[in-house]
């Protein structure tokens, strides 16, 4: 049986040229660079699954602004559908890895080429004008 789409939200959290991103400890794409985000569950708004997840991740407190985009990730094993939203976390805040992240940083916007990042995740941030 085909799964079926899975409704999922992420972060796009930049400061000061840097963006948040998290090494993902488990799969799909274990080992790669990532935004922060997950499955909306049951019963919680794309918001209030936004916030859950990056803390639980990378134990920021955000807030959740404008929807950046979307995108759909198919492959075998999973259908995801996720939206993801310009957020803000306190600038005095650092970002340390939990959950099922690995690694959890800022990193320089411009280098982000040189990173091993999920599929499309380059795209979708020039696409968007995420600079």
């Amino acid at each position: 049986m085909e799964p079926r789409p899975e409704l999922c939200v992420g972060a796009v959290c930049v400061r000061d040229g840097l963006l948040l991103v998290i090494k993902r400890g488990t799969e799909p794409s274990r080992g790669l660079w990532a935004l922060p985000g997950g499955r909306v569950e049951s019963g919680e708004t794309m918001a209030q699954a936004l916030r859950r997840e990056v803390v639980e991740e990378c134990g920021l407190v955000v807030e959740v602004g404008a929807l950046v985009g979307w995108v759909e990730r198919i492959a075998e094993g999973y259908h995801f559908v996720i939206f993801d939203f310009a957020v803000t976390a306190d600038p005095d805040q650092e970002p340390t890895p939990g959950d099922d992240a690995d690694e959890a940083a800022f990193v320089p916007l411009n280098g982000l080429a040189t990173w091993p990042l999920v599929p499309g995740l380059l795209d979708f941030l020039s696409d968007h004008g995420v600079n």
